[in-house]
């Protein structure tokens, strides 16, 4: 085990990977900018060369259509979009090609490539830099949607991710590039659809995902600090999803917070609390809650992001009003602009 960054995390895991296999890839917009996307493309045009890792024009669309194109003819392509949002205009090649392409010839043809895309917030980006939109992929069969919130699972969630044969859709939120953990060494994996409890509890379950685990932790331990037991469960994949664990949490507590990055509009918040309903409805002690961002376009100001976006105060209030108990949330309050959680959270800005 070696203590290191989210972002170290993901570079060590493409250094493992191409290393293992020559048909790894590495490609997209500023992957050998002297910043290497937050670091996690690092010294790879170094160690594997130009041919194997190299910028891109500003195509989303085609640099998109030229993955799709490559995995077809047996690479295993990661490319990058540097914010989500870059996406959107490549969506025909991701839903119509790389999502349908081995349906719709018989199973002969895997396409394995991962789109890693950054999402969240910083630096006033506004609504047209800052959208966290996995709901949109994981809607589409054919297509895997990831969200590591941990050093550990970013390294181990993304060489899973280049050696699966589907199409994967790689989210990393840009506020834990910089958190710390310990990461395995070597060829270190973790599977995808399978969820993580990483805190034991039995009075609700607090599912989240992304930078929500983060908040939800440290929600869950200023409840138990006033006697409230949660049970915090990282979703890792949103496609697929592993219910087995929710349901079981769920069976266990008989209450439910489904924390969010996005709109709870279609989010995946709202599918966590109707899977939850048609599975454990007769083991529900309450109505399940959703904790989301507002449901409108994220602003630019520091002044409107101030209360825009949810916090572990959010979930400690969330659950100490199911729960009809009063906790204080004084230790969590931050007055400064909301560019990282807390004092608690280390983030790259």
């Amino acid at each position: 085990m070696t203590q290191m960054t989210f972002g170290a995390a993901i570079n060590d895991a493409m250094h493992v990977a191409m290393a293992a296999d020559p048909k790894v890839l590495a490609f997209g917009l500023g992957i050998c900018d002297p910043k290497a996307i937050f670091g996690t493309t690092a010294g790879l045009k170094e160690a594997f060369g130009k041919e194997r890792v190299f910028d891109m024009p500003v195509s989303e669309n085609a640099l998109t259509g030229m993955a799709v194109g490559a995995a077809i003819g047996g690479y295993k392509p990661v490319m990058v979009h540097q914010r989500l949002d870059f996406s959107l205009v490549s969506m025909d090649q991701i839903v119509n090609s790389a999502a349908k392409w081995f349906y719709m010839f018989g199973g002969r043809t895997p396409i394995s490539m991962v789109i890693r895309m950054i999402v969240g917030r910083g630096w006033g980006q506004g609504p047209t830099h800052s959208q966290a939109l996995h709901a949109w992929f994981a809607h589409v069969p054919g297509l895997k949607v990831v969200l590591p919130s941990s050093p550990d699972d970013a390294k181990g969630l993304l060489l899973e991710s280049i050696f699966d044969p589907n199409p994967v859709i790689f989210l990393e939120h840009r506020w834990l590039h910089n958190t710390l953990g310990e990461v395995p060494e070597g060829d270190h994996r973790v599977p995808l659809g399978k969820a993580a409890t990483v805190m034991e509890g039995a009075d609700v379950t607090l599912v989240g995902t992304s930078l929500m685990t983060a908040e939800a932790r440290q929600a869950g331990r200023v409840l138990a600090a006033h006697g409230i037991s949660c049970e915090v469960i990282d979703l890792r994949t949103v496609r697929p999803i592993d219910w087995a664990q929710i349901e079981a949490s769920v069976a266990k507590t008989g209450r439910l917070v489904a924390l969010d990055i996005a709109q709870p509009t279609a989010s995946v918040a709202a599918e966590i609390v109707a899977g939850v309903t048609e599975r454990c409805f007769s083991r529900l002690k309450a109505a399940p809650v959703r904790i989301c961002l507002p449901d409108h376009a994220v602003p630019t100001s520091q002044a409107l992001t101030a209360g825009f976006y949810p916090s572990a105060v959010d979930i400690v209030n969330a659950v100490a009003a199911m729960m009809a108990a009063k906790v204080p949330t004084d230790e969590l309050v931050d007055d400064r602009p909301r560019d990282v959680p807390g004092d608690w959270f280390r983030g790259p800005f």
